[in-house]
Formats: structure tokens, sequence, C-alpha cells
């Protein structure tokens, strides 16, 4: 709290202090541009073009706000950033961004366009002088220029066919690296958790020792599959991604899926939380058959008759050992 009471209120600030403000702004600016480029580079050698063109521009503003500066208020440039600024925008670091895909940041390149030149004109209709209202107007248009030439730069280096090979390899890279290990985890949580589950429900009738056996297969699985998952491909050679993002995907969703039917087990009636427990399998099955068809194009009445009947005879096996 005491740092954010030390902040600036933008109205408070003199002119030189906003022009060394936009200044570090676009410095800031460019250097995530280069980020964005670094990252994808190897595999969108086309978007890092455009980002590398990005970035060159907002080097352009900055060369032309420091002459402003220069010829207004003289060389020396006040310390003044973003974070000094009480209500200022602020921008994601790159490295949370770029982990998120080609186009999370392609929309977050536009929004950091969009959110300076809104903050520009919003801040000019709510200033009194008018030579700070024109400067904080000419920093807007600068903005939404930006947005263009970015538009100029895809259309020079991202044809419609680099564009879609673009898409098409990132789609492949999400699929391999997220989709197929989350996907295998949720298959082995539901499948594999529902003998031991339903053969102690049945066998015990006691929906508390029920529920700890669910977990204790959840919990276990997850983290088997995790450490299979991480430790069978470091991704260099198969291109699958990072090992860690697999291995957090394959553990995740394979604990979800065993405690989606160990979850009702904390209903004291027996007959009720194994009814729940039943509907929420079949539940699960058809989440596992969607998947399939939506991502890994496997025909869905295909998927459905693999992944439903394969869980039904699990289902049946443990209700059959519990009640043996």
């Amino acid at each position: 709290m005491r740092f954010l009471n030390q902040r600036k209120r933008f109205s408070d600030l003199t002119e030189q202090e906003i022009i060394a403000l936009a200044i570090s702004s676009e410095e800031d600016d460019a250097r995530i541009y280069r980020g964005y480029a670094e990252a994808l580079r190897a595999d969108f050698p086309a978007s890092a073009r455009v980002f590398d063109g990005m970035a060159a521009e907002e080097d352009q503003h900055r060369t032309r706000l420091i002459d402003l500066h220069q010829a207004r208020f003289g060389p020396v440039i006040p310390l003044i950033r973003r974070e000094h600024v009480a209500g200022y925008y602020t921008r994601r670091p790159v490295w949370l961004v770029e982990n998120l895909g080609l186009e999370r940041i392609r929309a977050e390149a536009a929004a950091m366009e969009h959110d300076a030149e809104r903050f520009y004109l919003n801040a000019a209709r709510h200033t009194s002088d008018a030579a700070t209202r024109k400067l904080l107007g000419d920093l807007a248009a600068a903005e939404a220029g930006h947005q263009a030439t970015a538009g100029d730069l895809e259309q020079t280096h991202l044809d419609s066919d680099v564009r879609d090979d673009e898409d098409n390899a990132a789609k492949r890279q999400f699929i391999l690296t997220w989709v197929q290990p989350g996907l295998a985890g949720l298959m082995d949580g539901s499948v594999s958790t529902l003998a031991p589950i339903f053969a102690t429900a049945f066998a015990t009738q006691d929906t508390w020792t029920t529920f700890l056996v669910g977990v204790a297969a959840s919990v276990g699985a997850g983290i088997s599959m995790g450490f299979t998952e991480a430790a069978s491909d470091d991704g260099e050679l198969s291109g699958r991604g990072s090992p860690v993002k697999r291995g957090i995907a394959s553990g995740v969703m394979t604990t979800i899926g065993g405690l989606g039917h160990a979850l009702p087990y904390l209903i004291t009636d027996f007959w009720t939380a194994t009814i729940l427990a039943i509907a929420v399998v079949f539940v699960e099955l058809w989440a596992i058959a969607w998947i399939q068809n939506r991502y890994m194009e496997t025909p869905f009445f295909r998927a459905v008759f693999q992944v439903v009947l394969g869980g039904g005879l699990v289902l049946a096996a443990g209700v059959l050992i519990g009640t043996g």
C-alpha cells in the first residue's frame, strides 16, 4: 500500500514527464516485441519478422519523442516508467504470454497498441491544458498508426498460405503438448480407477472407505502418469514440447479423471452415492469421446464405442469383484 500511495497520478505529471513516460513506454514495447520475435523465430519465422518490424516502428517513435524532448526541455530525460504512475496501463510479462501460443501472442500485441491508444485518448479528454491535450492526441494517433503498421507487416510477411501453415503448426503443437497427454491422463484416470473404487464400494458398502480408496488411487495414478510422461520423452526429437508441460497435463487430468467418480462417495447414503458416481462415469466417458473427436479427429461414434465399451467393462469388473 505504501508503494501505491507513492505513485503519481497522471493528472499531476508535467508535460516533460508525460514525454518521458511515453519514451520509456515505447522502449518497453519495443523490447516486448523483440522478445516475442525471438520466442517465435524457430517455429514461426514469418510471424517473428512481423514482430521485428513492429519493434523497429516503436524505435522510430521513441527517437521522435527523444528529439521532441531535447528541443523543448533539453537532453536530460526524467526517469519515469509505467509503474510510477497510478492508473497507467500495464504489460504482461513476456515469459507469461509467450508460453500461451501463437494466437495469444498476436492477440496480446493487438491489445498492447489498443490499450496505449485508448489511454492517451482518455487522458487527453481529462486534460484542460491545450498543449498537453495536443501532445496526448498526437500520441494516440501514433498508437493508432502502429496498429495500421502491424496490419501492413502481416500482409507483407504473412500471406494466407503462410498464416495457415503457422496456425496449423501452432494447433499441432498445442495438441502434442497439452491435449494428447491430457487426454491420455483423463482416460487412464477415468478408466483405471473404476475397478478399485467400485470393487471397494460394493465389497464394503462404506462410502467413506470408498472415498479414501478413490482419492488414493486417483492421486497415485496422477503422480505416476505425470512422472512417466515427463520422463518418457524430452521433446527434442519428437517435437512434442516441454516434458514438464506434458507431465503436468497428464498428471492433473489423470487425477481429475479418478476424483470425478470418487467425490460422490462423500455422500453418506451408499446407493445415492453409487448412482451419482455411475452417472459421473458416463459423463467422463462421453467427454473423452468428444475430445477424441474434436482434437484427435477420431470419428465420434467410433470414439464412443471404444471408450464407453471399455469403461463399461471395467466398471462391470469392479462391481463383480466387489460383490463376489
